[in-house]
């Protein structure tokens, strides 16, 4: 039996816990440092919390520590990481290998997708290293994965399957802190591959203005889980760390929903990882939280329209056409129904996006709160804020309850519960009932309700017939689920055992010394250390193709003079090299 794990984001404490609530299996959260998201930073005792609830359901807590180290935060790393583990954390992400040099707790350590895991020898490295876990690329399609996992069977696989796409290959963006002095291995990336670029051409010309030419749609793979598991994958991530509650709870609740219909397809094959079953108070709909259109990434390889160049803004749903302008409203053509307060927005004459707050709803017409200049007629609109939606997910919206069989027993001088291998007991004097109990007896011991726990039967003996009080009925039932409830610890540690070599793949952010010993002595030092020539990104998304010029894709021919060059609004250049040879597309700083 293949245990399915579904990873869910957390910003904070509330989110982990909504995250758990709406049918995650593990979270993972930032701690106040060295995490991939220094926005996203929780405290100690917060994480502590989470590890209580989340172990209630055998679900997971992970703590991101997955920034590259400096010399002189090695200790403070090591005492964050004891402290982590002290707490009840399961396991630790790492892109930083001067940790494994580090005196741990024996907490497992998987290695985030920082580490740019995108090879079968990448993995079986870091597992000799001690990983339990890889973290793989973004930019891998299922065949690569099913090859990595057919390469390296006994390590597990954890692959990003929703939200935010980096253009870079994760770990070696190097563009934010050239451009900007904030490291995104530091966790704080400034977003460069958002922002507007002209393209031009070797003689200058202007092929592109001011496009979001980097910014890349969100990833989707909701209707593709079952490839991702044939292919040897089993944890699911869904990005999000940045984002709010209600994100959490919708996109957590659909992925769950997705992996459950699995398992029931193959109950012979797949369970989950973690216990519990939800019910949500509202239907799941990924194209209602924030979005900027989907794609499956290259899932199936190469394909066209990945990236999102008009903006790198949320869309929301589409929802109609507009049909007929007045001076102050308008109507909307479709069955989409509105709420006072949503958010909409439309791409302009320009091919700029624009967005707008209906203030009135009558019907299909819809009453802005200010109508919008360029707005026309037959115009697609988006809904980015639904309000009646953010108002449901704003309330408690879901439940996880574990179903326990409870079985009642006659003991020398009293009585027994049992359930999960758990049982308590309680004195009585044994007398014969007047009249029937079996419904009062089930009926008592049933009211789980304020717990984690649902009744799902009650095994009562054939020849049970004697009395119990309805209160002892009750305390019995209580002191169960108290025993269930402490019974339930933190998922045991795996301690590992780090098999040091010299014959390792090479990593370009060494910025430690523990790190550097790891590695062969001409190791490239950390850019944001000793900045050199070095591509500030490698993508895999590709101009060339993107824009209909790659011929070995089946494209017409440039008709432009290389070497192309990206230049943001403020004049800087950055020179695109196109290495067919990989089918990839570095980016280099042109000065």
């Amino acid at each position: 039996m293949i245990a399915l794990e579904l990873l869910a984001p957390a910003k904070d404490l509330e989110c982990g816990i909504a995250a758990i609530d709406h049918g995650a299996d593990a979270v993972y959260i930032g701690a106040q440092r060295f995490g991939a998201r220094a926005a996203a930073g929780n405290s100690v005792d917060d994480i502590r919390q989470l590890c209580q609830y989340a172990h209630r359901f055998a679900a997971q807590v992970f703590v991101t520590v997955n920034t590259i180290i400096y010399d002189d935060e090695l200790a403070a790393t090591q005492q964050l990481i004891q402290q982590l583990y002290d707490v009840g954390v399961d396991a630790i992400l790492v892109q930083d290998m001067g940790i494994l040099r580090l005196s741990l707790p024996p907490i497992s350590l998987h290695a985030s997708t920082q580490t740019d895991n995108r090879t079968a020898e990448k993995v079986r490295w870091l597992r000799d290293q001690g990983f339990r876990r890889v973290v793989l690329a973004r930019e891998l399609s299922v065949d690569e994965i099913a090859a990595i996992h057919h390469a390296v069977p006994d390590m597990p696989l954890e692959v990003f399957v929703h939200g935010a796409l980096c253009v870079s290959y994760s770990g070696i963006c190097y563009a934010s802190q050239h451009c900007f002095g904030r490291s995104a291995n530091r966790g704080a990336c400034a977003q460069f591959c958002r922002m507007k670029f002209d393209l031009l051409d070797a003689d200058g010309r202007e092929l592109e203005h001011q496009r979001h030419l980097l910014s890349l749609k969100d990833m989707n793979q909701s209707r593709h889980l079952l490839e991702l598991i044939e292919a040897g994958a089993t944890s699911f991530k869904i990005e999000g760390r940045l984002k709010d509650v209600g994100y959490v709870k919708n996109v957590t609740a659909a992925y769950s929903m997705a992996l459950n219909a699995i398992i029931n397809k193959y109950p012979d094959k797949y369970c989950r990882a973690s216990r519990g079953h939800c019910t949500y108070t509202f239907q799941a709909d990924l194209q209602k939280t924030f979005n900027r259109g989907f794609t499956t990434y290259f899932l199936h390889g190469r394909q066209p329209d990945i990236f999102s160049p008009d903006t790198p803004k949320a869309l929301g749903e589409y929802v109609g056409k507009v049909k007929e302008l007045r001076r102050d409203s308008f109507n909307v053509a479709g069955t989409t129904s509105f709420a006072n307060g949503d958010g909409l927005c439309f791409f302009n004459d320009d091919n700029e996006l624009e967005g707008f707050r209906v203030n009135r709803v009558e019907g299909n017409r819809l009453f802005p709160q200010q109508m919008p200049e360029h707005l026309r007629p037959g115009m697609a609109l988006y809904r980015n804020s639904d309000q009646q939606f953010s108002r449901i997910l704003s309330r408690p919206s879901a439940e996880r309850r574990i179903p326990i069989q409870l079985k009642l027993g006659v003991t020398s001088n009293g009585f027994s519960l049992s359930a999960e291998g758990t049982t308590v007991t309680i004195s009585f004097e044994h007398q014969r009932a007047a009249k029937p109990q079996h419904e009062n007896i089930v009926r008592q011991l049933s009211k789980l309700g304020g717990t984690i726990y649902e009744c799902s039967g009650v095994d009562i003996p054939a020849d049970f017939d004697y009395f119990i009080p309805s209160s002892l009925l009750s305390d019995l039932r209580q002191q169960l689920v108290a025993a269930l409830t402490s019974k339930n610890s933190p998922t045991s540690k795996n301690s590992y055992t780090s098999k040091i070599n010299t014959v390792n793949p090479r990593d370009p952010n060494i910025s430690n010394r523990l790190s550097q010993q790891l590695y062969d002595s001409d190791c490239q030092t950390a850019y944001e250390l000793h900045p050199d020539s070095r591509p500030l990104m490698q993508c895999r998304h590709c101009l060339r193709y993107s824009l209909g010029r790659c011929m070995k894709h089946g494209g017409q021919k440039p008709d432009w003079r290389e070497p192309l060059m990206l230049r943001l609004g403020d004049g800087r250049q950055f020179r695109l090299e196109f290495d067919c040879k990989h089918c990839q597309m570095n980016i280099y700083a042109a000065d």
